[in-house]
């Protein structure tokens, strides 16, 4: 192939990205312009994939962490085969098209990761890289390496200034993933300019240091250069691989190329013609001659490599039945039949030898449960495993068992979040992390991007409210229950004992297609004893605890720790002749789904008198009382002090709750 040809393929990205954003009138020709040799090397000369099947597991993932760039995907997506077509790239950025502005999952076949944020895409593929070398590890045997593929990243200088770049690549180098490789586009150039104004570091010695094979100084236009540095880093055998590639972006433009006004904004016609005349292209807006369609498919070698890889499947069933059971049940999301049975006989045992215990203590406890049924359960803490209790009888960390089930994430909550969230699109897994729910404020991106792609990654966050006591307000949540039950997509649960504990873990694993968040106390619960039908209605989400009336006069409205407070409360009330509901509401978004007659049930609507109790923001139970209503909440910041110091310093107490009810109740 002439040198020619070769800059032919490039040009075709340049060309379907320029046309494209100058018919949307929006969007981010520079990148794909600048990064156009870097992708046709790495897509027609190393790239395994099958555009005919973008879901094949033994595929290489590729990772656009520069997502403003997204038609630099899309064009090679669309020119290898894919099915993306040409009217599907002229409806760039239009209301339900096959190529929104950023790159979006579940819209655009074989794209990996929904990005857009910066710096989230390159701790994805940390976590694709993970989810690689764990699974090779556990299910891989001499001459079937079923499970064998890279994980390739473009990324910019904007991802690399991100916070989340420094916490995942660092965690990367210490986890020696050497099938990850990293495509840095050193353009020098962002929105607002020459980045030297701003960005300075010594990129290459900061990736020196976090333990990362560092290829420097590429001539990002040049193809050998590039693909020589792809040889070395697919010879790095324990360590991950930065190529440093100099390119120009905006590379053609005469007028534009090397500046920030080629980064987010379409060329305009003038300038579009003469870059067509600056790099050849003879060709109208759209038009892809059928030589440069049949030199980029990948139609026939993808389907070549997926044969091989099923053929080799096959002969590796043969000899190791139970392994290939074992990794395609992993790989398909399929629950074990035995999981559902178990789960039943715990909450069944549980109910009938009431404990009190922390709910995060019981959490963990449901791991020793469910963690020997799922083999797919990847764990991990944001250094806080002995606090959170996470870590249970059967894990394994992987930084000392390559087959194992725990990572020890360090102090990385955003990264941890993100990097979970890439070993679950990487499939195999079931990730769970952790932290205090305070801390969920750093992951809060990562955790709303789980959201939007719907990842079923589990969120534990424990120390859940003020009850946590001597760490202080800054350690001790009160705005974070809120800001995650309003986040679309993401359900919350908050158990008051052991039993919605575990139902909680039961709803969070049988979910596929949204995370969970599970928030659990530090101090020590009270377990009450249920009915069957209250057992089988926790997992509705909210349900009839205590009741003395078919025809109560007051529902009193509560989750987790202050759950007691409503019992307690109730059984006063009772004794003095009032009819009175106890509501428990582990999971509003759950009870929120119910069918109308059954919410009604639990609320009815004549029942005006309501009293919602949670250490948490105040304003967010009066969708469920009402304007006549009262909330037993926190409107203020915690102080430091021991929990029952704290509970009775902001009104959580039993006496306040009888207060509030008797003057809703008398005339």
């Amino acid at each position: 192939m002439t040198i020619q040809t070769q800059n032919e393929l490039a040009n075709a990205i340049r060309f379907l990205a320029i046309d494209a954003v100058q018919l949307a009138n929006s969007g981010h020709p520079g990148a794909p312009m600048g990064m156009a040799d870097i992708a046709e090397v790495l897509w027609r000369d190393y790239l395994k994939h099958n555009p005919v099947n973008p879901n094949w597991p033994n595929r290489d993932r590729f990772v656009l962490s520069n997502g403003h760039a997204s038609m630099l995907l899309y064009s090679l997506l669309h020119l290898s085969g894919y099915d993306l077509s040409i009217d599907d790239l002229k409806q760039f950025r239009q209301l339900h098209s096959k190529t929104p502005g950023h790159p979006e999952l579940g819209y655009t076949p074989g794209v990996e990761t929904t990005t857009g944020p910066l710096g989230q895409g390159i701790a994805n593929a940390v976590g694709m890289a993970i989810a690689e070398k764990t699974l090779a590890a556990t299910f891989n045997r001499p001459g079937f390496p079923v499970v064998d593929h890279h994980t390739y990243v473009f990324l910019g200088d904007g991802c690399l200034m991100e916070g989340i770049s420094h916490e995942a690549c660092s965690l990367a180098g210490t986890l020696k993933l050497n099938k990850l490789i990293a495509f840095y586009d050193d353009n020098q150039i962002s929105i607002d300019g020459e980045t030297k104004g701003w960005f300075t570091d010594n990129t290459a010695k900061r990736f020196e240091s976090y333990g990362w094979n560092v290829i420097k100084r590429i001539d990002g236009h040049s193809r050998q250069a590039i693909k020589d540095a792809l040889e070395q880093a697919h010879q790095q055998s324990s360590k991950p691989t930065l190529i440093i590639c100099r390119t120009q972006i905006g590379y053609g433009s005469p007028n534009k190329a090397g500046s920030a006004n080629s980064h987010g904004a379409p060329l305009g016609t003038e300038e579009i013609a003469l870059t067509r005349n600056q790099l050849n292209w003879k060709h109208k807006p759209f038009n892809i001659p059928d030589d440069i369609y049949q030199a980029w498919s990948a139609l026939e070698q993808g389907a070549e490599e997926q044969l091989r890889w099923e053929q080799a499947l096959r002969e590796y069933t043969k000899q190791y039945p139970e392994l290939s059971t074992q990794l395609q049940q992993r790989i398909s999301g399929q629950l074990p039949d035995l999981f559902a049975p178990s789960i039943t006989q715990y909450i069944q045992q549980l109910n009938e030898n009431p404990t009190a215990v922390a709910t995060r203590k019981a959490s963990q406890n449901t791991l020793n449960i469910i963690g020997p049924l799922l083999p797919e359960l990847i764990g991990g803490s944001a250094d806080l495993a002995p606090c959170n209790l996470t870590y249970w009888a059967g894990s394994r960390p992987i930084n000392k068992d390559p087959t194992g089930n725990y990572i020890h994430y360090g102090v990385r909550e955003f990264g941890m979040t993100a990097i979970a969230n890439g070993i679950a699109l990487h499939g195999g897994f079931r990730p769970y992390t952790a932290t205090f729910l305070m801390f969920s404020e750093y992951a809060q991106n990562a955790v709303r991007m789980a959201a939007l792609m719907k990842i079923p990654q589990i969120l534990v966050y424990t120390h859940d409210s003020i009850g946590l006591g001597e760490d202080g307000p800054t350690h001790q949540p009160v705005e974070q229950l809120t800001s995650l039950r309003a986040t679309p997509n993401l359900s919350v649960w908050r158990p008051c004992c052991q039993v919605e504990t575990v139902v909680a873990w039961q709803q969070a694993i049988l979910s596929q297609d949204k995370p969970t968040a599970l928030v659990l106390s530090r101090q020590d619960l009270t377990q009450y004893s249920r009915t069957e039908a209250q057992l089988a209605n926790i997992e509705r989400g909210g349900y009839i605890l205590r009741s003395n009336s078919v025809m109560p006069q007051l529902l009193l409205i509560a989750t987790g720790s202050e759950i007691s407070l409503a019992i307690e409360a109730w059984q006063h009330l009772t004794t003095q002749g009032y009819q009175v509901n106890v509501i428990s509401m582990p999971s509003t978004d759950y009870f929120d789904q119910q069918s109308d007659e059954y919410k009604e049930a639990v609320l009815p609507n004549h029942v005006r008198h309501r009293i919602a109790i949670e250490a948490s923001k105040a304003d967010y139970w009066r969708k469920y009382v009402g304007l006549d209503g009262l909330i037993m909440g926190m409107n203020s910041f915690g102080e430091s002090a021991p929990a029952d110091k704290l509970f009775s310093h902001f009104g959580f107490t039993v006496d306040n709750l009888i207060n509030m009810s008797i003057s809703l109740l008398k005339p």
